[in-house]
């Protein structure tokens, strides 16, 4: 571990003694230092007024607007969907009488068992 010590201190003043150098070498060259620490991102950010921003956005906006209306047209249907089928409240009635009779009846076979 000591020697892996010792060598990141000896690259630590390697990188220093080369920051010294391009530091008195860049403004010979006409380079800012600024700019490959960075990562080479040049000249200041742009800004926008706030009329741009405003354009922008409503821009934006209208481009949502347009989607959206163009997924729900999709997603609604023409004419009534015939895979549903709906039932009547007669034959709700007649299937919750079968099923009345049916829990009547395992009760009652429940109760001859105990």
């Amino acid at each position: 571990m000591a020697n892996i010590a010792e060598m990141v201190k000896e690259l630590q003043q390697q990188r220093d003694r080369l920051d010294q150098a391009i530091g008195a070498l860049a403004p010979l060259a006409g380079v800012s230092r600024t700019s490959s620490v960075r990562g080479g991102a040049g000249g200041p950010r742009r800004t926008l007024s706030a009329a741009a921003r405003r354009k922008v956005s409503l821009a934006q906006k209208a481009r949502w607007a347009r989607l959206r209306a163009e997924n729900s047209a999709k997603g609604q249907p023409s004419t009534v969907n015939p895979g549903k089928r709906t039932m009547s409240a007669a034959a709700r009635r007649k299937i919750a009488a079968t099923q009345r009779a049916r829990w009547a009846k395992l009760k009652a076979q429940q109760k001859k068992a105990a």
